[in-house]
């Protein structure tokens, strides 16, 4: 007999997102799912990569959810169940260690058992190619119409051998930045390093690259990540800001620099020296002025839309072409695989590099930010305002994310954006409107408000870039109320 108060969880079809496929454990997200999923994706990346790599092997990797490590086994076990060789972690790591693990063994690509920044009922699954990187949305279209396909059965099983991927992921991590020289400055106290890897995947990841015990905090594995979610937003750092301050007070002479880190480490923020909360949206012009001077390297800037309009005129310092797309790093990715790429970035935290596999790597982007405060011997946020002061362009960003009620909400607000678009908001005129993802407006006073949806929640993106904070922050609130009165 069934309880008269017992309501059944509507489950959601399998769908890929900007990367990769996520859902509500137990509802979603269950054992039979992923047991259906990682064969046909297996099947999916031998036929697009199994020319290229001539073998059957599979990465299948995990984070520190719950469960994640369970289901990396069911996933493995069906993997290898249709005849494909796998190699199964045997310990978390981050995704970007995965991606690697994947181009350095010729591997057909990786299946990842993780829902990055998401909070702790979702888990999910990401999808990683032969060359490192996440597969381009034709992949992921592929898997999504094979799964109510009856899949041959192999002849034989493949193998399954456990492997440890920090080892070569930390070599060849270290190989890309000054190693020593930030070794000896934290030596010599001439900085301090702090993280919060929020209960996630980086966990001792800075420790084992650096060779050196730095301050770590949210350590533990804690599914419920302390009741938040494990991503880089000032809202969930007050513990990493009390911390920063607290060292400044004792520590006026050296610099200091704290990195957070998400849930599966492919996605960084970081805290200045005051305590104060820096986006990608700074950390990205603060490495691009690095690469390009102290490192001296040249190529295309990939931004995507939703990114501030700082970077291009940081990139034109030093005439480095820009190109964007829309939000989600697999449209980043594909550009590195056309053109030279010096570095690609997206305002939620994700950076990768020319230089390394076409994936956004927090770990590297830590220690490519550390090689230029060691190198410059500025605060981070001395080097942001400096680029503010040599582009005459100043300005301050947020982003806030609105739950929708229901489905017909979402489609009411996108026939509003559709048929009657905005041509003012909050008291500025719209002089512009891109479409290349969601609606970004631009305002007569060279502001802009996005409005998007997210590709994986049901939830309302709103992103404004304007002067300062009181305006961004009376833009997003318009954006809002226009959303809640529709």
């Amino acid at each position: 007999m069934v309880h008269p108060s017992y309501e059944p969880i509507a489950v959601n079809p399998i769908k890929f997102g900007t990367d990769g496929w996520r859902g509500i454990i137990a509802a979603d997200f269950t054992f039979d799912r992923v047991a259906l999923v990682a064969p046909v994706a297996a099947q999916v990346l031998a036929k697009v990569y199994g020319e290229t790599t001539a073998n059957r092997r599979i990465i299948v990797g995990y984070d520190r959810r719950f469960l994640a490590e369970t289901f990396a086994r069911k996933a493995a076990e069906a993997v290898r169940a249709a005849g494909f060789d796998v190699l199964l972690s045997e310990c978390y790591a981050p995704t970007p260690a995965f991606s690697w693990a994947a181009k350095q063994l010729n591997a057909l690509g990786a299946l990842v058992m993780t829902a990055s920044h998401n909070p702790g009922s979702y888990l999910g699954l990401k999808v990683k190619s032969a060359f490192g990187g996440s597969v381009p949305p034709e992949v992921t279209q592929q898997i999504e119409a094979l799964l109510t396909s009856e899949l041959p059965s192999a002849a034989t099983p493949g193998s399954l051998e456990m492997f440890n991927p920090w080892p070569s992921y930390c070599e060849g991590l270290r190989a890309k930045v000054d190693i020593d020289r930030i070794k000896d400055a934290l030596a010599q106290n001439k900085i301090t390093v702090f993280a919060d890897v929020m209960h996630g995947a980086a966990a001792g990841g800075l420790g084992q690259l650096l060779g050196l015990p730095i301050q770590e905090i949210n350590s533990d594995r804690d599914p419920l990540f302390g009741g938040g979610a494990p991503e880089p937003l000032a809202r969930y750092l007050s513990q990493m800001f009390r911390l920063m301050r607290t060292h400044r007070r004792n520590d006026k002479n050296g610099l200091s620099i704290g990195f957070v880190f998400d849930g599966d480490s492919d996605r960084i923020a970081a805290v200045d020296g005051q305590g104060n909360f820096l986006s990608s949206q700074i950390l990205i012009p603060i490495l691009l002025e690095h690469l390009a001077t102290r490192r001296g390297w040249s190529g295309e800037v990939v931004k995507t839309v939703s990114g501030s309009d700082l970077i291009p005129l940081v990139a034109s310092l030093y005439n480095l072409p820009v190109f964007e797309t829309a939000v989600g790093y697999k449209y980043i990715a594909d550009r590195m695989l056309e053109a030279k790429v010096l570095l690609g970035g997206e305002e939620s935290g994700g950076i990768g590099y020319g230089t390394h596999i076409p994936e956004r790597d927090a770990l590297l982007s830590a220690l490519y930010v550390l090689e230029a405060v060691v190198q410059s011997g500025m605060d981070l946020s001395d080097l942001y305002h400096r680029l503010q002061s040599q582009t005459n362009f100043f300005s301050a960003y947020d982003r806030i994310d609105l739950p929708l009620a229901s489905m017909d909400v979402r489609s009411r607000l996108l026939e509003q954006l559709k048929n009657r678009p905005l041509t003012e908001i909050a008291g500025q005129n719209v002089v512009d409107c891109n479409t290349i993802d969601g609606y970004k407006f631009r305002l007569a006073d060279r502001s802009w408000l996005m409005i998007r949806f997210s590709g994986t929640e049901p939830v309302l993106r709103l992103y404004c870039e304007a002067a300062n904070l009181e305006e961004v922050h009376q833009r997003l609130n318009w954006a809002k109320n226009w959303a809640n009165s529709v």
